[in-house]
């Protein structure tokens, strides 16, 4: 059975929700699931799971929230190579610049990406949630 972190930042509920999907997506395909907000979560964290996914809302100018999640995340980053994650995030402007900036860095960080990022605007649709419950299937 795989061991899966979820770890996110949530504002307005929308990401945590998406959180949610992802927990659910990877239990249904028989891993072991670990919800986490971002204050919960650290780097000594990253080795006793095979996969982490990490949710952040757009926040300013298409920037990861940098009180809480970014911090957590950099301190992360030096756990990323070879680490199978993925992304996921809310936005309410924008064109989800953040996400591709965000990926592009993980990949920078020699990071194995499980499956394409899964954004959406404002509140998950069913769509969105169905997306998360997929992205979490990817890492099980």
């Amino acid at each position: 059975m795989s061991k899966i972190a979820v770890v996110y930042w949530s504002g307005t509920g929308n990401t945590e929700k998406m959180a949610e999907q992802v927990v659910a997506g990877a239990v249904e395909a028989g891993a072991d699931a670990t919800l986490y907000g971002a204050s919960k979560f650290s780097a000594d964290l990253m080795d006793q799971y095979e996969a982490v996914a990490f949710g952040c809302p757009s926040m300013g100018a298409e920037e990861l929230e940098d009180s809480e999640f970014l911090p957590m995340f950099e301190r992360c980053e030096k756990k990323l190579a070879g680490k199978k994650i993925a992304l996921f995030g809310s936005y309410g402007w924008g064109d989800g610049e953040w996400m591709r900036s965000w990926e592009d860095r993980c990949i920078e960080d020699e990071a194995v990406i499980a499956c394409p990022c899964v954004i959406c605007n404002e509140a998950p649709d069913a769509d969105a949630e169905a997306d998360c419950r997929a992205l979490g299937k990817s890492l099980a």
